[in-house]
């Protein structure tokens, strides 16, 4: 599932693109909206809240969420899509841009007005315009017997961490990921969430270690069964969830994480 900073250079480059412009063609191809046609309504702006974006078009707000495979396009008119076309959950059009999104794993229109129904619940946004740590720190520490892991993956703690980062924040602190909130230095890893997501805002090759190469971003995430970079110890691959359905992958090197 992509990340907060994922979704954040989406919503830059969508509000680049259409912000200010009137949109020309309005096609929703999800049950719930499909008869809703914005076509002449001007775009207000496009933002990310943590993993979740808004594309504001007149008074009204297209919510959409990645999930898994979801992404947004943007295409000069006559341009070949690089996915199929049944994929796509919504095309719109201005004068100069086609925008697609496909194989959202959301996609509903509400009022601008009641935006907070669909995404008020989140946590601060680390991101967001408004960031508020102390908040973020609050509302983990409430969960002490909760493994920091989960905590820190719940959204409605702090907004915009997905597994990549969670797993990769747990190594740098030297923490498993089964350890409880009431044992992990909250404000601190709640710090080096925000640093580690601003780093990486603003490029497409995400890096935990500070090497941009391929093969060497990242201390544990998708690195089962091989050395740590830090001591050679084998990284081992788990899974951890609040429920079985939230069950995510977990990665931790055995020596440096306690």
């Amino acid at each position: 599932m992509p990340e907060g900073d994922t979704v954040w250079r989406a919503a830059t480059n969508l509000n680049a693109a259409l912000a200010g412009a009137v949109l020309t063609r309005c096609d929703v191809r999800v049950p719930e909206s499909a008869t809703v046609d914005l076509s002449g309504e001007t775009v207000v702006s496009v933002v990310s809240v943590g993993k979740h974006l808004l594309m504001r078009v007149g008074e009204w707000s297209i919510h959409s969420h990645l999930k898994m495979e979801g992404s947004w396009h943007l295409y000069s008119h006559g341009s070949a899509w690089k996915r199929p076309a049944h994929q796509a959950r919504i095309v719109l059009e201005t004068a100069d841009w086609v925008a697609v999104g496909f194989s959202l794993g959301v996609t509903e229109i509400v009022p601008t007005a009641r935006e907070s129904e669909v995404v008020g619940y989140l946590g601060p946004d680390l991101l967001g315009p408004n960031w508020d740590s102390a908040e973020a720190v609050a509302r983990l520490t409430a969960q002490p017997s909760t493994p920091i892991f989960v905590a820190l993956l719940d959204q409605r703690n702090l907004a915009g961490l997905g597994n990549e980062y969670v797993n990769e924040l747990c190594f740098l602190r030297g923490m498993l990921p089964e350890r409880e909130v009431a044992n992990s230095d909250v404000e601190a890893t709640v710090a080096l969430a925000r640093k580690l997501i601003l780093a990486n805002r603003d490029r497409t090759e995400r890096t935990t270690t500070g090497d941009t190469r391929a093969g060497r971003r990242s201390w544990v995430y998708g690195r089962a069964g091989r050395p740590c970079r830090r001591c050679g110890t084998r990284i081992r691959f788990g899974s951890l969830g609040a429920t079985p359905l939230q069950q995510r992958d977990t990665y931790w090197c055995p020596t440096c994480q306690v």
